[in-house]
């Protein structure tokens, strides 16, 4: 009986804007049948410059929303969320919390070879030291560089995710990564899947890139399964909320989840 019930609730998604998309992606690529429900904070975004004090603030509303909306698992597709919000929502939500830095840096702990892997992300992110943390609590020997791509998300969120002006900006960005030799390469911000052909074609070949949004879909996974949380048939349902200006996130999510997103329903906490 009540585990049926807790099947059929959908899996919360939030990120500051468009960028979870990509990990909504990944979980319905993975889990076809879930119900999905997704919340850009596109008022507030970028995170990434935001103090933590105020990101906190912002994903506690999020998260109290969501699990009212009777979510059974939240992610927090929001590399600087989750680098500063993990806990605290743990603590506050009955529900179970995932972020997408402690999946993204265990797939890159199995890909590394030589054990060289680089992060990029947003500065807050990278400032957290997020990443770092995570992949010392994993065997194994890891070098680590991890470098700041201010530019990556406004480029993304403006649709600029191909073209000489984000080639030259990748460039320079990755190349400290490229001259140290990296072979892994952590996507730390969920915008930069957009911009994977770039990123990959600067970084050149046998570098493998991880993208966090894949990592995060596998593990969510698991926990449902271990959990009998899974949904069992059925295609699954979509809800998307944005706290502001839903038209470029239609476009992008048009762009992106190749679904038309009729409705995205504003949604403040203020």
């Amino acid at each position: 009986g009540w585990t049926m019930q807790r099947a059929d609730r959908p899996i919360g998604i939030f990120d500051s804007g468009v960028g979870g998309l990509t990990v909504f992606r990944a979980v319905q690529k993975k889990l076809p049948g879930e119900n999905l429900i997704y919340y850009g904070d596109t008022a507030h975004l970028p995170y990434g410059s935001k103090s933590a004090e105020a990101v906190k603030k912002f994903s506690l509303k999020i998260g109290k929303f969501l699990e009212r909306e009777g979510i059974k698992l939240l992610v927090v597709a929001c590399n600087t969320a989750s680098s500063v919000v993990i806990p605290l929502l743990r603590r506050t939500l009955a529900v179970p919390v995932l972020g997408v830095i402690e999946p993204g840096a265990w797939v890159a702990s199995r890909a590394t070879r030589a054990g060289r892997i680089g992060v990029i992300g947003t500065e807050a992110t990278i400032a957290s030291g997020a990443y770092l943390k995570a992949l010392r609590s994993y065997p194994g020997r890891f070098r680590i560089l991890s470098v700041p791509c201010p530019l990556f998300v406004p480029l993304v969120e403006e649709g600029f995710w191909n073209g000489n002006v984000t080639r030259e900006i990748a460039r320079k960005y990755l190349a400290p990564i490229k001259k140290w030799r990296a072979d892994t390469l952590i996507l730390g911000c969920t915008h930069y899947p957009f911009l994977r052909e770039v990123i990959s074609k600067t970084m050149g070949p046998g570098v493998v890139l991880v993208d966090s949004g894949e990592a995060t879909a596998l593990r969510v996974s698991q926990i449902l399964t271990q959990r009998g949380w899974t949904k069992r048939d059925g295609r699954g349902r979509y809800r998307f909320y944005a706290s502001d200006a839903s038209e470029r996130f239609k476009r992008l999510a048009r762009r992106l989840l190749g679904v038309t997103v009729d409705r995205v329903v504003i949604k403040r906490f203020d």
